[in-house]
């Protein structure tokens, strides 16, 4: 029986929810009640650990699907079969899943490109469109997009990153109009920094690079954006999350809100 809370027995879809910002909103999500499909990647046992983990503590249903996110038509059947699979259809998506790829433009991989583009914006899409024709005619449901600080400015060296934040904005917006007095919103959270892996292994690179140690040049990192100099934590934006699916959310929709410390505010 799912514990008692704001979002109990609602179902939650949270891509690349096996670790970093996903899973921090994932276990959120659980502790207000909401059933999971967790997905991403990872070694099959750690990965069910984490969802005995998540149904011991908060008692709530966890499955897990291990949808490539590169592959439009495996995105579309793990919507299809977590509304299927649930008892009352698919309530909740949460896009997140994301990689990361730095060089110059005229430097970077095409092959890198296409894979940041696919999984950051091309899934988001791919994702929502299935979700949405359930969601419709069941008049309630939320999609919620995972973007950045990076969909509303840019950083050089991140082209490819920059242009799927952005797109994800667009995207949102643009899913919200169609939506509209549905039922059904969709929302984007704008995080700063959060020190998952893909930002851990930035400040990795810029300490070998310049001598210094880790935590100088996190504190470099944070104080060049974040005037709060202060890492966002995957636990608040799943508390945000949780809000956007919440009552206190029925009229938020086409936005994307910031968490940035202060970043786009300059």
């Amino acid at each position: 029986m799912a514990s008692a809370g704001k979002l109990s027995g609602k179902t939650a879809l949270v891509t690349g929810s096996t670790g970093g910002i996903g899973l921090g909103i994932a276990e959120v999500l659980a502790a207000e009640g909401c059933h999971l499909i967790l997905n991403g990647l990872g070694e099959p046992d750690v990965i069910e650990e984490q969802c005995e983990a998540l149904q011991r503590t908060h008692g709530v249903r966890v499955a897990y699907d291990p949808a490539n996110m590169m592959d439009a038509e495996a995105v579309r059947g793990m919507v299809a079969k977590a509304d299927r699979d649930s008892d009352r259809g698919l309530d909740i998506l949460v896009n997140n899943a994301g990689i990361q790829h730095v060089a110059p433009i005229e430097d970077f991989p095409p092959e890198r490109w296409d894979a940041v583009i696919a999984i950051n914006l091309s899934a988001v899409f791919h994702a929502t469109a299935a979700a949405l024709p359930a969601m419709k005619s069941r008049g309630w449901g939320r999609v919620v997009n995972i973007a950045s600080a990076h969909g509303l400015r840019a950083s050089v060296n991140k082209s490819a990153y920059v242009a799927a934040k952005h797109g994800v904005v667009g995207l949102t917006k643009t899913t919200a109009l169609e939506v509209a007095g549905q039922g059904v919103t969709c929302n984007a959270i704008c995080p700063g920094w959060v020190l998952t892996d893909l930002v851990r292994a930035q400040i990795e690179a810029r300490a070998v690079k310049s001598g210094r140690s880790f935590e100088q040049e996190a504190e470099d990192l944070l104080s060049e954006k974040m005037p709060a100099c202060q890492f966002v934590t995957p636990e608040q934006l799943g508390q945000f999350c949780v809000f956007l699916c919440s009552e206190g959310g029925d009229l938020m929709t086409g936005g994307a809100y910031v968490m940035d410390g202060g970043w786009t505010a300059r």
